[in-house]
């Protein structure tokens, strides 16, 4: 029995969702250069439920649906002010109120077709909500409503900060949701899909892989990014940083990627949202920061930013709190998670590897009193 650690380069199961091909990254075909600079996050969403994409009645009617199933129970909100806030980080919150959820829906364990499709449009509308009213709680302040004549970036800020957000704000996060809605097979999908093989629910699906996306290899990365540019505070700082960290072998988060020796190709279109909006925010540190770190890893360690790098900048520079980043993650990223437990319930095997056991072999029982 050969095995491969972490699993890598191993072929676990077929998908048609999304592909990483000599470095180039599709949902259902497409490249993610075209859909990151053409489509809305909606039309990303519809594209990785429904295999394609949609015509403009059919995105209006699915932006229409995401609106109707949006607001979440109030129980959910009270039940939030009841925990050590101060204590609390919100993937911890998500992951909690995401399980609630289901407690509310009637058709939690109905694992019929229309009643997925529906669970999956509650769970896409809802966890922006859930991720808002929590960062709002936290204040001291009241969840706001969501706005059905707003998209789904825009309501997101809205519902976050309390007014409705500028033009280039919208575009950011759109732009940062279309990226990290699929990623393959990683962590939090395959974790995901193993729990919804045993047939268990959707939400629980969810829940799994919020587990796995908490973890600072996986979704934590942007929210170390930016606390590593807090440290650093101002661009002549950064060299010595770095050059500091690198001689200690500190692992420099946001770069590599297990996946792309190239690159990650969605780094690029990040960095170009982090230079615009530092720039209208007054404070292109963060951006020149962050060009300063890139160039000095590539030189000394040939490894380039992935996505995790930029987002972070873009993140900070749309007001956002630096814990929130990862939630950020999963409200994108589960778009992609209910499109790979779609298809895993579409045909469905348990999913059951084995293990090299390197344990002691032959050992001899002991009597209690001989121990």
């Amino acid at each position: 029995m050969s095995t491969t650690k972490g699993l890598e380069g191993v072929v676990a199961t077929t998908s048609g969702v999304s592909s990483i091909i000599d470095g180039v990254l599709t949902y259902h075909g497409y490249n993610i250069d075209d859909l990151a600079e053409h489509a809305s996050f909606e039309e990303v969403v519809y594209l990785l439920w429904n295999h394609r994409l949609p015509n403009r009645e059919e995105l209006s009617t699915f932006k229409k649906e995401l609106g109707e199933y949006a607001e979440v129970p109030k129980e959910i909100f009270e039940q939030m002010k009841s925990y050590p806030i101060s204590k609390v980080h919100p993937m911890a919150a998500l992951r909690t109120a995401i399980s609630q959820l289901a407690l509310f829906d009637a058709e939690a364990d109905d694992m019929g077709e229309s009643s997925n499709r529906k669970k999956a449009l509650k769970l896409q509308a809802q966890i922006s909500t859930i991720v808002t009213g929590f960062a709002r709680i936290r204040q001291g302040k009241e969840p706001l409503a969501p706005r059905g004549d707003l998209g789904y970036a825009a309501n997101f800020l809205y519902m976050l900060n309390g007014e409705e957000p500028d033009e280039i704000s919208v575009e950011a996060l759109d732009k940062a949701l279309v990226l990290h809605a699929d990623h393959e097979l990683n962590a939090s999908t395959f974790t995901a899909r193993v729990c919804v093989a045993t047939l268990s629910d959707m939400y629980s699906g969810i829940v799994s892989a919020i587990g796995a996306l908490k973890g600072p290899l996986h979704g934590g990365a942007n929210e170390r990014v930016m606390k590593m540019l807090s440290e650093i505070g101002e661009v002549d700082k950064a060299e010595s940083y770095i050059k500091d960290a690198l001689s200690r072998k500190v692992k420099i988060m946001g770069f590599g990627h297990r996946v792309y020796k190239n690159g990650d190709p969605r780094a690029k279109h990040l960095k170009e949202m982090s230079r615009q909006l530092t720039g209208i925010t007054g404070e292109p540190k963060w951006y020149d920061m962050s060009v300063k770190i890139d160039d000095i890893v590539t030189n000394e360690k040939g490894l380039l930013p992935n996505v995790d790098f930029y987002s972070a900048s873009v993140y900070h520079s749309l007001g956002i709190e630096h814990d929130l980043f990862t939630p950020i993650f999963a409200v994108s990223r589960v778009s992609g998670w209910i499109a790979h437990i779609l298809e895993q319930y579409e045909n469905n095997r348990l999913i059951r590897p084995r293990a090299e056991y390197t344990g002691p072999e032959r050992q001899k029982w002991v009597p209690l009193d001989n121990r």
